[in-house]
């Protein structure tokens, strides 16, 4: 065998290796779902006008209830039914599901990423559900100007095959009232730990949901209770219908590194998570507060993010002009339990011109102990 003939032969092995190694550790899935976004769709016959009609016509997905297959730019009475990508997307109207099987790994973490838009009904809203887990997504407040938002869903797999459920469990007198669904998404999720040097884990939100990398406006978080699983890993969202938005720097401005959350519902969603702590003993908590370059000016109020750990809370200002910046906060706090809550929300609600809402960006947040006070906390 000749040296370049053994040199390809080694390099393709450790090829192979890396390649099983990902694949052992519940990794390489990210990206669109097959047909994920409903581009292949079913045949003329197995349609009654927009209504799909057969539980399998849709290719790699299962319906049933009232499932529309929608064309970008059709009309529904007077209102246009945009599609964010492509020319298709489905709607999901009274009682209607979408279902698709997923090969996972099992005791894996996933997120799921999907695109949504309300259209006529009141109330809308989405269960998504993988196998025992499911959350209800509240999908009444719309976020950007093209009436799209992405939505996060996270679950621990139970087996190596699970079914993803989209449903809408409205009824309402139109029958094809219900929101749009497009583009859906997943994610290997790899919850971080704790790090030396940092109590919190993924205090720079480094890890979380699937972006899609030609949308520029992030992904939403929605609340959740606290036994669920994250798709921000190690944060939770406390709320009862706001969310929190995770962006990235190839579309906003980041403080630091690729990721970070744009808190855009003032004080109707906070961003928390639980940290070991000893009684009485001292810590300092730090971060980063800035826009997130997105137009999001604080013209009549300074954009202020409001932190709270144990006993103590921090106001930390910050005067955006929308085009990007950041400074730097913190506070110090004695434990009181043997579990403490890190909180961020915004202190104001915040406007872009186009009437979308936004807030703040918070990021690089650090929780180390200290063996005493040493005065340099932000005061109320």
């Amino acid at each position: 065998m000749t040296g370049g003939a053994r040199s390809r032969r080694v390099l393709l092995l450790l090829l192979l290796v890396g390649v099983a190694a990902r694949a052992a550790s519940g990794g390489g899935i990210d990206g669109l779902l097959p047909n994920g976004n409903f581009e292949q769709g079913p045949d003329k016959s197995q349609m009654n006008g927009t209504r799909v009609m057969s539980p399998n016509s849709i290719p790699n997905w299962v319906i049933s209830g009232f499932v529309e297959y929608i064309g970008s730019g059709q009309k529904q009475n007077d209102m246009i039914l945009p599609v964010p990508e492509g020319p298709y997307a489905v709607r999901l109207g009274n009682d209607a599901t979408i279902r698709q099987q997923l090969s996972v790994t099992r005791k894996a973490y996933y997120s799921i990423t999907f695109c949504a838009a309300r259209t006529c009904a009141r109330a809308e809203r989405i269960n998504v559900s993988v196998g025992p887990e499911s959350g209800v997504l509240p999908v009444q407040t719309v976020y950007t100007s093209s009436g799209w938002d992405s939505y996060s869903f996270a679950f621990k797999a139970r087996h190596t095959t699970v079914w993803l459920a989209i449903h809408n469990p409205g009824l309402e007198d139109d029958p094809a009232c219900g929101p749009l669904i497009d583009s859906v998404a997943i994610k290997t999720l790899d919850p971080p730990r704790r790090e030396k040097g940092n109590m919190l884990r993924n205090g720079d939100f480094e890890e979380g949901p699937f972006i899609f990398p030609d949308t520029a406006w992030g992904v939403l978080v929605p609340p959740m209770d606290e036994d669920d699983v994250s798709p921000l890993p190690g944060w939770m969202v406390m709320s009862g219908t706001k969310s929190v938005k995770y962006v990235d720097a190839a579309h906003h401005a980041v403080p630091r590194g690729a990721r970070a959350v744009e808190l855009v519902a003032g004080r109707e969603a906070a961003l928390v998570q639980e940290v070991p702590t000893t009684p009485g003993r001292w810590y300092a908590l730090s971060f980063s507060v800035g826009d997130a370059g997105n137009g999001c000016a604080a013209s009549e109020a300074m954009m202020t993010v409001e932190a709270y750990a144990g006993r103590e809370a921090a106001r930390v200002p910050y005067a955006s002009r929308g085009s990007g910046g950041r400074t730097r906060g913190g506070l110090e706090f004695a434990a009181v339990a043997n579990v403490t809550r890190v909180v961020f929300q915004s202190y104001n609600h915040h406007m872009k011109r186009d009437g979308t809402l936004c807030g703040p960006v918070v990021d690089d947040v650090s929780l180390v102990a200290v063996r005493k006070r040493a005065g340099r906390r932000l005061l109320l």
